[in-house]
């Protein structure tokens, strides 16, 4: 289930909210200008290729391609039993605090991770489960934690063929807020 925990950007230890329920989440993130919606889980096989997710959610990925006018669409991700240092180099590529000259869309297909936004004073922290779409709109301060054992694939939209592009705030905030694992545990 998607979670949703919002806490003052100058305080980790107090949250502000903490909900899973979905028009709570999809309204919060929608006064921040985040889209947020859930699809249906399309059965994909037990090691889905990129091609393989972007046959079964194919109807979905080109109606948001046709809305939003990406001109650039694939899948990622992360399984288990991925190289050790294949996931910590990936992990840590995410893990400090950016934004983007482009929106951040991405579907969750299968696993989870946590993307953190950074806006109007508070750090609001969306546990994306599989069946989550998350429109991040461009410029907004953000990171994304998918954890020390990564388990997600994803559905990734672009309107710039060059795809993820971020650019460093170099603000240490998001070393100070719950990472992937302690909000996993905390459930």
């Amino acid at each position: 289930m998607t979670l949703l925990l919002t806490w003052p950007d100058t305080d980790p230890t107090t949250e502000l909210l903490r909900t899973e329920d979905p028009a709570a989440i999809e309204a919060e993130l929608k006064a921040l200008g985040v889209r947020f919606e859930r699809w249906d889980l399309v059965p994909l096989p037990d090691a889905p290729t990129a091609e393989d997710i972007l046959a079964a959610y194919a109807p979905q990925v080109a109606r948001v391609t046709e809305a939003e006018g990406y001109t650039l669409v694939d899948a990622m991700g992360l399984v288990p039993g991925a190289p050790a240092e294949t996931a910590a180099a990936a992990r840590a590529k995410f893990l400090a605090e950016h934004t983007h000259a482009d929106d951040e869309d991405r579907f969750f297909a299968q696993g989870s991770g946590v993307f953190y936004l950074h806006a109007d004073g508070k750090v609001h922290a969306v546990l994306c489960e599989p069946g989550d779409l998350i429109s991040v709109p461009a410029s907004t301060t953000h990171w994304f934690d998918m954890g020390t054992s990564p388990h997600f694939q994803a559905i990734r939209f672009f309107h710039d063929t060059e795809g993820w592009v971020g650019e460093f705030t170099g603000d240490p905030l998001a070393a100070a807020f719950p990472d992937f694992d302690t909000i996993t545990r905390s459930r």
